[in-house]
């Protein structure tokens, strides 16, 4: 049998493009849904585009405002999570709106808070909403105390574990 297909969009504040790409849906947990996207997975937005470096799982959680994307070996960070407005399915596709904030965590373990500067331009050139800023520096601080504290599915082993689902399924 074959691994179900999803697309997952990214977009802007005010429904511009982003990111977008394909990947296969490895399954959920208590986290979201988890997808992966092997070496070699084309990745676009308008004007760029790139084949992943390396193999990568992405949480796409029920209801939270984020996406986290958990990187193998020969990636520049291990986990990269993108703030933004809570991922919502249409059929076999996923989207969600950017908000700039991103928590990263190295592969040597230091965490930082990433695009502050971009989401303070934003928040005036774009006009973003009161409710949507107060959404973007909450999940933030959360997430950022969550990945600094190794919590699941920060913790090392939830990623890996469905890193380890990818390289089965693409056996």
């Amino acid at each position: 049998m074959s691994a179900r297909t999803v697309r997952v969009v990214s977009r802007k504040w005010r429904d511009r493009p982003h990111w977008e790409f394909d990947a296969l849906l490895l399954g959920t947990d208590a986290h979201g849904t988890w997808v992966g996207a092997p070496r070699g997975t084309l990745i676009s937005r308008p004007g760029v585009c790139f084949r992943t470096q390396c193999d990568q799982v992405t949480l796409l959680p029920d209801g939270d405002p984020f996406v986290a994307t958990f990187y193998a070996p020969g990636f520049a960070v291990s986990v990269y999570v993108d703030v933004s407005t809570p991922p919502t399915w249409a059929h076999d596709t996923v989207s969600g709106v950017d908000l700039d904030l991103d928590v990263v965590r190295g592969w040597t373990g230091r965490v930082w808070v990433d695009d502050e500067d971009e989401f303070a331009q934003h928040r005036v050139s774009l006009s973003y909403p009161d409710d949507l800023v107060r959404l973007a520096s909450a999940s933030c601080d959360d997430v950022h105390a969550a990945v600094r504290a190794g919590a699941a599915p920060y913790d090392g082993a939830t990623g890996a574990g469905w890193l380890d689902r990818l390289r089965e399924m693409m056996r």
